[in-house]
């Protein structure tokens, strides 16, 4: 019998596989054999999700709240998510603009599918999350790279509007940024909703680490602009990082009703609802105590101030402070080409497999050069993966 290639279609051949997904994978590898890990390439809290919201999602179970929901949601999380966005932006959403999701990735890659056509362009900034353009290709869309490294990495209306053509359809904005860490203000957010209205195209917000901005940073949300900049920008968020809730794959994102319909009815065919458990513990998280999200931005603040010292202070290394979430991304231009080390990849699978120190290559998310690093873990694992890096600097360096 003559072998064929398995008709995979065209669509999906076009897209890469998640690089964090693989650094996660070959993480759990080592971990597996026994090694000891030193493992900055997790894109999660370390931190263990609330007692209270574990308790609702634990009481969900007991009273049975085990059926299908609505396809958007409960009604109940729904008008909670709506009471949030009026208390915490001064923004009116009703609920019938609010849409959940399992995890925030769903929303975006629903947002995208339902505003692309093919040929459409998606612009889409260095350094981005790895599944942005990704996403843009299954829509049969065409990813348009705005390149921010000689802006540090902060994207401005400027270098947008000088990417804008009769073709782009769709801006999609993350910030704070994974993996960068930098932050748009917000006069410059207005600046980029103002052009959007005058170019005619949209935004995708990704508000995934809006809640850990570091002093004397302020977070901003695009869901607080004013009510005619918001008819084309649908904002996403997610529990994942906000509560430690990454498990529990529970997002959501607010928008125009059109829009928000649209990506209802596509969720209608692939997931349906989100999980009714998680649902439940949502709704502790956004109407219960939250505490927990300014302790973990202190200890998060705290892990910073030591990391970006520690990489500024290692030989062939230079790294920009990061605004908020949980990332450092310093440059290591300066080590490639010693030894033979060519690129960050390279560099990334010299600490993975000789150091056991996981990290991910800047490519993945665009930008040559560069590792992202996570400091979503303890300080102690922090110190010890920074000094494998600083004994592979001190080797390549000879």
């Amino acid at each position: 019998m003559s072998k064929t290639a398995f008709p995979i279609s065209d669509r999906v051949q076009k897209m890469q596989s998640s690089s964090t997904l693989a650094v996660f994978l070959a993480a759990e590898r080592l971990k597996s054999e026994g090694a000891e890990v030193f493992d900055l390439g997790a894109g999660e809290p370390d931190f263990p999700t609330p007692d209270n919201i574990k308790e609702a999602g634990i009481r969900a179970i007991r009273n049975n709240q085990t059926r299908y929901t609505a396809n958007t949601g409960t009604a109940e999380l729904r008008a909670a998510l709506s009471q949030y966005f009026e208390h915490e932006h001064g923004a009116e959403y009703p609920p019938s603009q609010i849409i959940t999701s399992t995890g925030g990735k769903q929303s975006i890659f629903n947002a995208i599918v339902t505003m692309v056509n093919p040929g459409d362009e998606v612009l889409i900034a260095t350094s981005y999350w790895v599944t942005f353009p990704e996403a843009a290709v299954f829509a049969d869309g065409t990813p348009k790279i705005i390149d921010t490294e000689g802006n540090n990495f902060r994207l401005t209306a400027d270098l947008v509007a000088a990417n804008v053509t009769n073709r782009t359809k769709l801006l999609i904005v993350n910030s704070p940024n994974n993996p960068s860490g930098r932050t748009i203000p917000r006069d410059e957010f207005e600046k980029i909703a103002e052009l959007a209205r005058e170019r005619n195209f949209y935004i995708i917000a990704d508000d995934c680490y809006y809640s850990f901005v570091y002093p004397l940073n302020r977070p901003f949300s695009a869901a607080a602009l004013d009510a005619k900049l918001r008819e084309r920008i649908m904002v996403v968020g997610s529990f994942s990082k906000t509560f430690a809730m990454t498990g529990w794959r529970l997002g959501f994102a607010a928008g125009p009703k059109p829009w928000i319909d649209a990506m209802s009815k596509v969720q209608s065919h692939t997931t349906s609802n989100p999980s009714s458990i998680s649902q439940a513990a949502a709704l502790e998280a956004i109407t219960g105590p939250k505490d927990s999200v300014g302790q973990m931005l202190i200890e998060y603040k705290k892990r910073r101030d030591w990391l970006i010292p520690a990489l500024n202070g290692i030989p062939g290394i230079e790294c920009l402070e990061p605004e908020g979430a949980f990332y450092a991304f310093p440059s290591v231009k300066g080590l490639l080409g010693k030894t033979g080390v060519k690129d960050s990849t390279e560099i990334a699978k010299i600490l993975l497999e000789e150091y056991h120190v996981v990290v991910t290559p800047g490519i993945a998310f665009g930008v040559e050069g560069y590792l992202r690093l996570s400091y979503a873990t303890s300080l102690d694992i922090i110190q010890r993966g920074v000094e494998k890096i600083r004994e592979l600097s001190e080797r390549l360096l000879k």
